[in-house]
């Protein structure tokens, strides 16, 4: 992994803003810092500075989050795009897979609602099982793995900080959605940032002309370059903005 930061890769961000370029991020440990479920939000400059790139790229958020539940954190800004639960929200399959998704919600609810070890989020569209407060985590994880186990409708699992996301199989996953959007914006280029092991599927699409930005250098990653913190997004977003404010003369950064 390169750091995106660096003067060696400074070339790259002025490619992105010299051709129509698609800029994704995933939300939390992304856009926002990683905190409380409920109250997680993006930095009053990480929204200005969002904001801005919205008005001068095609962007997306691609989030685990529900779409709506997403939507309502980006007050003030206006992305092109909001995907939500992990690539599958919006998708023509959402319709089709609802009676699926209604047996997976009600088997995990039987298994583990009764568990105090185990806040399960339910998203519509997929079913997050939470483990963060839980005092045996090798426990709560363990009873996770075995309400899994019993499901009767095939799933994919997406680990994530110490949450397990219960996905329909057939659903898209976060690289089919960067790619769909990629062909319908026609973008020569794209970035993606994420920080998770539920990113991976957007960092391993194999194209290249997509820069994959990962928050945190990491061995095991497919990602190519990293910020060294997430706090550093809003040096990558300010670049971004002055790179396509710049034009294709001049590509010194000083933020």
């Amino acid at each position: 992994m390169k750091p995106l930061l660096g003067t060696a890769c400074a070339g790259i961000l002025a490619e992105l803003a010299a051709c129509p370029s698609l800029l994704a991020f995933d939300f939390d440990g992304t856009l926002a810092p990683i905190g409380l479920r409920e109250t997680a939000a993006m930095q009053p400059t990480t929204l200005q500075l969002f904001a801005e790139l919205c008005r001068r790229y095609p962007c997306a958020v691609i989030s685990g989050r529900s779409r709506a539940d997403t939507e309502s954190r980006l007050a003030g800004t206006a992305p092109a795009y909001v995907i939500g639960n992990h690539g599958l929200e919006p998708s023509e399959l959402m319709r089709s897979l609802v009676p699926d998704l209604d047996e997976i919600r009600r088997s995990l609810l039987g298994s583990l609602g009764s568990d105090s070890e185990v806040d399960i989020e339910d998203k519509r569209y997929s079913v997050a099982l939470h483990y963060r407060a839980a005092r045996d985590k090798r426990r709560a994880l363990a009873n996770i793995r075995a309400a899994v186990a019993r499901l009767a409708v095939p799933v994919r699992l997406v680990a994530g900080k110490l949450v397990v996301n219960v996905v329909h199989a057939q659903a898209p996953h976060k690289g089919d959605a960067l790619g769909t959007l990629i062909a319908r914006e026609r973008a020569q280029m794209a970035l993606f940032a994420g920080d998770d092991v539920t990113d991976e599927d957007a960092f391993a699409l194999a194209a290249p002309n997509v820069v994959t930005v990962r928050i945190g250098a990491c061995r095991r990653t497919r990602a190519q370059y990293y910020l060294r913190e997430q706090h550093d997004i809003d040096r990558l977003l300010a670049r971004l903005v002055a790179a396509r404010d710049r034009g294709p003369d001049g590509a010194t950064f000083e933020i």
